[in-house]
Formats: C-alpha cells, sequence, structure tokens
C-alpha cells in the first residue's frame, strides 16, 4: 500500500466529533494529532498548529489526543508473539508495562500499565493477551524472565527463549516510549495512571499505522 494511501486511512480513523464545530480546523486538529504521536513534542506541534494562524497551548493538543480515544484491539493471529516488561515512572512512581509485539508485522498488540509485577498480575496478562487475540498456536519469544516463562507454561503456550532476534522488535517499542517520555517532560509528569494508560493506547494506534 502507499505510503499516502496509509497515512490517509490513518487521519479516517481520527475521530475529533469531541471538538466544538468551529473552534479549530478539523484537519489541523488530527494533523496535529498523527504529528504528535509520530514524536513530535507538544511545543513543536502547537508551533506547527501557528504557521495556519491557529493558536493553541500545549495542554490543548494534549487533551485532543486523549480525547480521540485511539486504540489498536483489532484481534490478530501471530505466529509468533516477543514478550517483555519494563519500568515506566510516573513522576515519582513506578509501573511496570507489560508489552506484546508480533515481529512479523511489527505491531504493538497488548501494553497493560500496572503498579507493580507479580505472578498473579503475569498471569492476567496472559489471560488478557489470549483473550484479545489467536496466540495459542503462536511461539512466545521471552527472555530470562522466570515470570513469563512460568506463565508461558501455566497457560500452555509454546514459549522459546530468544535474546536478539525478533525480540530487537520490542525493545525497539521500549526504546521508543522510554525515549518520549524522557524527552517530553510533559507527557507523563503530573499524569495519574489512568492518562499514562489512554496515551500509550494512542502511541499503540499511531505506532501500528505508521511503522
Amino acid at each position: 500500500m502507499p505510503e499516502n494511501d496509509r497515512l490517509d486511512g490513518y487521519l479516517d480513523e481520527i475521530n475529533v466529533d469531541f471538538v466544538e464545530p468551529e473552534a479549530t480546523p478539523r484537519l489541523l486538529m488530527k494533523l496535529s494529532i498523527q504529528l504528535h504521536l509520530s514524536g513530535l513534542s507538544l511545543s513543536n506541534t502547537v508551533s506547527f498548529l501557528e504557521v495556519f494562524g491557529v493558536d493553541r497551548v500545549r495542554s490543548t493538543v494534549h487533551n485532543w489526543v486523549h480525547k480521540a480515544g485511539l486504540q489498536s484491539e483489532s484481534e490478530r493471529s501471530p505466529n509468533h508473539v516477543a514478550v517483555d516488561e519494563t519500568v515506566i515512572r510516573l513522576d515519582d512512581e513506578q509501573y511496570w508495562l507489560y508489552a506484546v509485539v508480533d515481529p512479523e508485522m511489527d505491531d504493538l498488540l497488548h501494553k497493560p500499565l500496572k503498579p507493580t509485577t507479580n505472578n498473579a498480575l503475569t498471569d492476567r496478562f496472559f489471560a488478557d493477551l489470549r483473550d484479545k487475540h489467536d496466540v495459542d498456536d503462536a511461539t512466545v519469544l521471552v527472555d530470562r524472565s522466570a515470570s513469563l516463562q512460568r506463565a508461558c507454561h501455566k497457560h500452555n503456550l509454546d514459549f522459546r527463549y530468544e535474546r536478539h532476534g525478533n525480540r530487537n522488535r520490542i525493545e525497539r517499542v521500549f526504546r521508543e516510549i522510554k525515549r518520549r517520555t524522557t524527552c517530553f517532560s510533559n507527557f507523563f509528569s503530573n499524569a495519574d495512571a489512568e492518562t499514562a494508560d489512554k496515551w500509550l493506547r494512542s502511541f499503540a494506534f499511531a505506532w501500528n499505522q505508521l511503522i
């Protein structure tokens, strides 16, 4: 599919009906949401709008992204999935981000954010993954994490330890998430877990559309 067709389809899927009819041109709102989720900071997104004579503050763009309610939840049937967990900081609090990537499509399939990590939450993570996607016949690529391997055993999932190769896909996702949350402190600074989770859903939507 040509790249411009993908981008056009992406814009069509962004719903901005929550805004007042003439407050901001809808195309500019959609482009701003797309640019921000693709890597542009809130400050630079505001500067982009100023080129078109639209004066908005960073919090307005932030609210557009969250109110658009973007998420990629279509069911997939991958042959392999790379699974991992990493720490995400919300101000001074530490949360655990579980993530699943389809290494063939490079799509981010599932990404719950939890306040801690333990066997019960890991089991719930895999149960939710199986509810949302057809992964029973997929090979799960894991690192040396004992909790991830134990959960695969419990759910009768075929898994394989892989340090590099296709597992690099999920590391790439984590690096980008951490780059965004580190470089642009206005993302998760003074944000609660619900706000962060909404941003992660929007990020996954943009990642799967534009990667």
